[in-house]
């Protein structure tokens, strides 16, 4: 919803500036000031929804935020939760490459995000890597899918009902 004031045939799309052009005038308005009490200073206040496009574009943002949020949460695997976050990827990729160098049979001690302590090798890592991999495939296929409901919508309900379904 978006709030529009009308003053002297000028439209204003904020108090901000209405205000401004008031106290031009010598009239100074709090940045607060009720709905009636403009109106009595001959203010016309229109209330208009927004358009379609505007709230598509924005649920598309949520949505891609969700998904780009969820990809780097903690990751399962073999019973253990994994951070994957910026850090936690270059840790991984730095101990692949340790362990590659030391032998397949070298174990390196991982703190778990819930700091756990536990045995992995490079193989572990890697399985690390491809279950996010396949949850990434997940996220962005629902991703894809919401955003095609998003697209094809065409009330304002349809596009708030739309979630990421992973």
């Amino acid at each position: 919803m978006q709030t529009k004031y009308k003053y002297k045939d000028q439209t204003y799309s904020s108090i901000y500036p209405l205000s401004e052009a008031l106290g031009k005038e010598g009239i100074f308005i709090p940045l607060s000031i009720s709905d009636e009490s403009l109106a009595e200073l001959g203010v016309i206040i229109t209330h208009e929804e927004e358009p379609l496009e505007v709230i598509k574009q924005r649920k598309i943002a949520e949505l891609k935020y969700q998904r780009d949020k969820a990809e780097v949460e903690p990751i399962i695997y073999q019973g253990y939760s994994f951070d994957y976050d910026d850090k936690a990827r270059d840790r991984i990729s730095a101990a692949i490459v340790a362990l590659e160098v030391l032998g397949a049979s070298v174990t390196l001690i991982w703190t778990t995000a819930d700091n756990k302590d536990v045995k992995v090798t490079a193989s572990d890592l890697r399985g690390i890597i491809a279950q996010v991999a396949l949850r990434s495939d997940k996220l962005h296929t629902a991703y894809r899918k919401a955003k095609e409901k998003v697209e094809t919508a065409i009330t304002k309900a349809e596009v708030e009902n739309v979630v990421l379904e992973v």
